[in-house]
Formats: C-alpha cells, structure tokens, sequence
C-alpha cells in the first residue's frame, strides 16, 4: 500500500518546512484564541471540552465562558478545519520520510511509515467528526451522544498524532545514529 506523499521525493524537505512552519503559526495563533477558554471548568481551554466526555461537564464548561469566550471557541472550531490539513499532512509527511530514513538504516520500525502516515489524515476525519459534535453542543444543546462522541473522537486522534509523533522522533534518532556509526 503507497501514500500519495510518498511521490512528491524532490520536494520533500521545503514543502515538509513549510507545513510545519504554517503549522506552528496556527497553534501560536490557537494559543492567543484559546486563552479566554481557559477557566476553572476548562483549565486547558477547547481541550477540556473536547474531553469533557459528559453532557453535564460539556455544559459547566459553555456555562464557565462568556459570550465573547464562545464566539472564540467558535471562530476556533472553524479554523481548526483548516489546522487539520496542515498538522495531519505534516506528520503523514513526517512518517513517510522518518521511515525512509529507517529503511536506509535497516530499522525494523520502517514498515509503519505508511500505515502512520494514512493515520494521520485519519487523526483529522476524526477531529472534523469531533469539530461536528462540538459546535452542535456550543450552538444546541449538550445532549447525548455529542460530548461523548466528541470525546472518543478526540482521544483516537491524540493517540494517532502521539503516535506519529513518537515515530517521527524515532526517525530523527535513525538519521543522527548513521552519522556517528
């Protein structure tokens, strides 16, 4: 099974610096946007409603914000859309050349690449699943099955970002290795 970033060899390394690099201004951006959400119900802002987990807990978090703390997880859940692609594809990025690095060196890790890879644009379906049951609770009503959905979305999804994540360390630490042996 090939992952389509698997084909763009000659342009690797400055489109790989140049999602990474949108990506890091967005979460700059998110961090500015979300420090309204933070309150005593939602010490870590989105991420604590994204987890909430519960009907009653989603909804001592929307009660904890004010109105122009709504309006910025709202602005926030929209421009998370566009957040997907450049984190999901920066890391499946991250995946397909972290395992070509570990190929070239004869890790048994190398295998993985492209299963990571496709699950990080799956880490993203599962946050715009996730964005879905978050705005029906901000703009509706908390009611079941959205808190919990949203949270079983948000958890897979870290486990997958987390995952790639470690697998691209993992990489890095193949491509310093060849240098020293």
């Amino acid at each position: 099974m090939r992952h389509p970033l698997q084909s763009i060899q000659r342009f690797r390394v400055p489109i790989f610096f140049s999602l990474l690099a949108l990506t890091l201004i967005l979460m700059v951006i998110f961090n500015v946007l979300g420090s309204p959400l933070m309150t005593l119900e939602a010490p870590f802002g989105i991420i604590s409603f994204e987890l909430a987990g519960s009907v009653s807990r989603s909804q001592d978090i929307i009660d904890s914000w004010d109105h122009n703390a709504q309006l910025h997880a709202a602005f926030s859940l929209g421009l998370d859309y566009l957040f997907m692609v450049l984190y999901s594809t920066t890391i499946a990025l991250g995946c397909i050349w972290a395992g070509e690095v570990m190929q070239a060196n004869h890790w048994p890790f190398s295998r993985f690449s492209v299963p990571l890879a496709w699950g990080q644009w799956l880490a993203a379906l599962l946050d715009v699943v996730e964005n879905i049951a978050l705005v029906i609770i901000l703009f509706g009503t908390a009611a079941s099955p959205w808190s919990q959905l949203a949270q079983w979305c948000a958890i897979a999804k870290f486990a997958l970002i987390f995952i790639g994540m470690i697998y691209i360390f993992l990489g890095l630490i193949a491509h310093i290795s060849k240098k020293f042996v």
